[in-house]
């Protein structure tokens, strides 16, 4: 009988770090090819051993330190490095924000062959918990003594064991295992993967998916624990049209942009900014940024539930949005009515398959505002290009997609780049929000 031969560890080795890589891995080279490892900076030098090995590089763990840089801290979180939510809670915070800040000044000039005239302060908050949207993986382990609630573990498709979460909002993050209890004493505890979080400033919902009916006595269970806690159940059985909450008392969650006098409702499920302090900077700096005039036309595209819409009508004639979401534009809608403001426009269409002249496109925009998804905004450009608009607030979730579309603004389409800069809306993450500004050429 053969036996399949057991594969040699690849050595460790001894490598200098140089640089930070865009997943926040450390860079070094060893006989030419590029070493990344994990958790590691620029001026350390480290003995790593191999995790992954290609022709070109490795990827390596971290084995021993043997200096360490000056912007190395102490994580506060002690599931760091088993847990894949954070990726450089190793590092100061004032230091992640020079790396997001270099990562996305290099996909401009590398990607987008451009440099921002001016590069903005950095928009900083809160950087311990902030994070108020959130899905959490859910198992029952028996070997790891019943549930597991939490992120999945770094490079790995387990769920990891975690008793706390320090970057989840106050009140989610230390109920990990509350949660993990809770869920031991249902009848279907192997039939709810996951939860997802959602906190409003008035309320926090967790919405639990659920692959089987949950009993009577489950419900119970559900309400007690919300009760005990403050949290808002919810249950998902299919879809996302089948959430509703456990209690018909579940009040409506919102958040608040004090700046502009605005309320905005949102359901569970809806997308909204991760980090509440940086979405209020980003939409204040955006509306400076655009320099508004009380006679404005505005097009906003990629509205979603009209997060950037009311603070835009408070300042201008007219604000036409579009977003291709049919029950984010309902909300919106809902969301101008709430606020009294009759000057918003909602449309619904698909921003990437745009008509060559939709309906909803004006002869002509003073002021356009784009918010799109990490895929970017290439498809409209075009149309954005024909409405003549002098300025662009561009906020982004990708840097290399916003470099792409950079390209074709400014080499394309008369553009120049004014400004650029990142937003820390997920801190300790590897994760770069960021905003450009681009101003007609001859404007």
């Amino acid at each position: 009988m053969s036996r399949k031969k057991k594969r040699r560890a690849a050595p460790r080795g001894v490598v200098d770090i140089t640089d930070l890589a865009s997943n926040a891995r450390g860079v070094g080279h060893v006989d030419g090819k590029a070493v990344f490892v994990a958790d590691t900076l620029p001026g350390e030098q480290v003995l790593y051993r191999p995790t992954k090995s290609k022709r070109d590089f490795e990827e390596a763990a971290l084995e021993t330190l043997f200096s360490a840089a000056a912007d190395r801290v102490t994580p506060r979180c002690q599931h760091f490095g088993l847990c894949g939510g954070c990726a450089l809670q190793h590092v100061d915070g004032d230091a992640q924000l020079l790396f997001k800040q270099r990562q996305l000044l290099s996909a401009l000039e590398r990607v987008g062959h451009v440099a921002p005239e001016t590069v903005l302060a950095p928009l900083s908050a809160a950087r311990w918990q902030y994070r108020r949207r959130a899905r959490l993986g859910v198992k029952y382990v028996a070997k790891k003594g019943g549930t597991l609630v939490g992120f999945r573990e770094r490079g790995a498709p387990f769920i990891a064991l975690l008793t706390r979460c320090e970057v989840l909002v106050a009140g989610v993050g230390d109920k990990l295992t509350d949660l993990a209890h809770m869920i031991d004493g249902l009848s279907i505890r192997g039939a709810l993967p996951q939860i997802e979080v959602a906190a409003g400033d008035n309320a926090i919902a967790l919405v639990f998916r659920v692959l089987e009916a949950p009993t009577d006595a489950d419900c119970r269970i559900l309400e007690a624990f919300g009760d005990e806690h403050g949290f808002s159940i919810y249950l998902q059985p299919g879809n996302e049209s089948t959430i509703a909450p456990l209690s018909p008392d579940a009040p409506a969650l919102y958040y608040e942009l004090p700046g502009f006098d605005a309320r905005l409702y949102f359901q569970p499920n809806d997308f909204v900014q991760i980090h509440a302090g940086i979405n209020a900077a980003m939409v204040d700096s955006a509306i400076a940024q655009l320099q508004l005039a009380p006679t404005d036309t505005v097009l906003e595209l990629f509205s979603g539930l009209g997060n950037f819409s009311v603070a835009l009508a408070r300042h201008v004639a007219r604000v036409i949005t579009v977003e291709g979401d049919t029950g984010l534009v309902e909300r919106a809608r809902e969301n101008a009515r709430f606020n009294r403001v009759a000057n918003i426009e909602a449309h619904v269409d698909n921003l990437f398959e745009p008509s060559r002249r939709p309906e909803w496109l004006p002869a002509r925009a003073d002021k356009i505002l784009i918010d799109p998804p990490r895929s970017g905004a290439l498809e409209i450009l075009p149309q954005i290009a024909a409405t003549g608009a002098s300025r662009i607030v561009y906020c982004s979730c990708h840097p290399a997609t916003l470099a792409r579309d950079a390209d074709e603004l400014v080499h394309r389409y008369g553009y120049r780049l004014e400004a650029a800069g990142v937003m820390d809306m997920f801190p300790h993450t590897a994760h770069i929000e960021s905003m450009a500004v681009f101003v007609k050429t001859g404007d």
